[in-house]
């Protein structure tokens, strides 16, 4: 297999999505113009206009200019992925979950900003749309998409993930697509948009589900890459299973009723998944030693869970905390703020079969995120983006401590967005919340988007460092600090 560094002949030029080859200004993609221009062409859809309208040039650009001081701590790269889709053939019926996946990155190193790049991934479908060669690989089920949700670094590899049975890809340090990874050969099926990396073993979870399975698949990957265990629990119904929990001794499923469309009896229409009104809702409690035999399920209130922050075990129960919708995909254009969803603790006894439900805000967020090093274990503070009313477009981010029972929050100046934080330890050995949270927020008096750096124990003192993009970054989905090797 080629790598897309081989196939382009290493080059560093902007170019333009949408067709062959050739160069783009930086301009192009950036600022209030672009977000007009595609307005004008949407038809009435916001996910192709405003703060979500995609970009249609790769750029490369060095040496970032900062306003206050990036912390000189802070070595690595900060990634984000996202749907951008190359092209549309039909405006008004497209959802935001289906745009091809572009990748946005900034290289942080001795205080300064080295770059700024962001390109697609490297799809077959995508390298040909572009007029490079085709990197070809391995496949699922003769799937290939170019994953739209994630990226995350598992060991030594960048890789970007989405769900429903399609293989990750692996890119390289500088986002140029390597291929599908299929973890050395050893990867049965797809693998999953959320996995978790457990801080005590190295060793990467996962829930995988296909469109194909009677069964979703608890997957753990070891320091080696290669997939050691593989445990097929069957569920009914080919429920959508976008991220899971972990805990120090179990695996937490979220069966809910949102499934596949044609198992809904209700016309797809271009989007895969409906709210399900008949189904039953469920949480699973699997040993992480178990086998399909040993899930526990536990009956609970019809709901949808996207995205949990954490979950750990102490006495005998579950706590988890994540972020609850009453129901989601029933409406006509489903995506982001098509309804709010909350911050809630569910304590879970897996004896007595029982879950408590707690509602810990009545702000409306989303993509919750906690301390890396505390995934699996208690944590006392979590970090989420609230959102404004209307197609979800974010108005801030919240940092919760849950021990007291406080948040406090960052908002962005009228007209702007901001994306999910990842929260960065300020140096190793750092207490929880000692550290920094980063994400893309968009200036709408500048017309582009900053990479802000916040002190997570002040949000709400505003950001020690905006690094100054010089294109708008759309609204996106999920990504990673990524820091240099030691």
């Amino acid at each position: 297999m080629t790598d897309e560094r081989e196939a382009e002949g290493r080059k560093g030029t902007a170019r333009r999505g949408g067709g062959g080859g050739g160069t783009g200004s930086a301009a192009d993609g950036a600022g209030g113009s672009s977000l007009r221009r595609v307005a004008g062409d949407a038809l009435g859809n916001p996910y192709l206009s405003g703060h979500f309208a995609p970009v249609h040039d790769e750029i490369i650009a060095v040496d970032l200019p900062v306003t206050g001081r990036v912390p000189e701590s802070l070595r690595g790269r900060y990634l984000r992925n996202g749907p951008n889709p190359l092209s549309v053939d039909r405006p008004a019926a497209h959802y935001w979950f289906s745009g091809e996946g572009m990748v946005h990155g900034v290289r942080l190193r001795d205080g300064r900003a080295e770059w700024y790049r962001n390109r697609w991934v490297r799809s077959d479908a995508v390298a040909g749309r572009l007029g490079e060669k085709l990197l070809h690989g391995p496949r699922h089920l003769d799937m290939d998409f170019a994953p739209n949700t994630h990226i995350l670094n598992f060991a030594g590899h960048y890789l970007a993930l989405v769900e429903g049975g399609a293989l990750p890809y692996e890119l390289d340090d500088e986002l140029f697509t390597i291929g599908p990874f299929d973890f050395h050969g050893t990867l049965p099926g797809g693998l999953a948009a959320h996995a978790v990396v457990d801080p005590a073993t190295g060793e990467l979870h996962a829930v995988a589900y296909c469109w194909a399975w009677p069964y979703v698949q608890y997957l753990v990957a070891g320091v080696d890459g290669c997939v050691r265990r593989r445990v097929d629990i069957p569920v009914p119904g080919r429920p959508m299973m976008h991220d899971f929990s972990l805990t120090e001794r179990h695996v937490v499923l979220y069966d809910l009723p949102v499934v596949f469309t044609p198992h809904t009896g209700r016309p797809a229409a271009g989007f895969p998944y409906a709210w399900d009104p008949g189904r039953a809702a469920r949480l699973g409690v699997l040993p992480r030693d178990g086998g399909p035999a040993d899930v526990r399920w536990l009956e609970i209130d019809p709901c949808f869970v996207l995205h949990p922050m954490n979950a750990y075990e102490r006495d005998g129960l579950i706590t988890l905390h994540l972020v609850r919708y009453d129901r989601l995909f029933d409406g006509p254009r489903p995506g982001p703020g098509e309804r709010p969803a909350y911050l809630e603790r569910w304590t879970v006894d897996p004896v007595a079969g029982r879950v408590w439900r707690q509602r810990l805000d009545d702000r409306a967020v989303e993509f919750p995120r906690v301390d890396p090093r505390r995934l699996t274990a208690r944590h006392r503070f979590g970090y989420a983006v609230a959102e404004a009313a209307g197609y979800g477009v974010p108005a801030g981010l919240v940092k919760y401590d849950l021990e007291r029972g406080t948040s406090e929050e960052y908002r962005v100046a009228a007209g702007g967005d901001i994306g999910e934080a990842v929260f960065v330890p300020s140096r190793p050995g750092a207490a929880e919340d000692d550290g920094w949270l980063m994400s893309y927020a968009f200036d709408a008096e500048r017309g582009a988007t900053d990479l802000v750096v916040l002190a997570a124990q002040d949000i709400a003192a505003g950001p020690v460092a905006r690094i100054h993009l010089p294109v708008r970054v759309p609204l996106g989905l999920h990504g990673s600090w990524i820091p240099d090797a030691v």
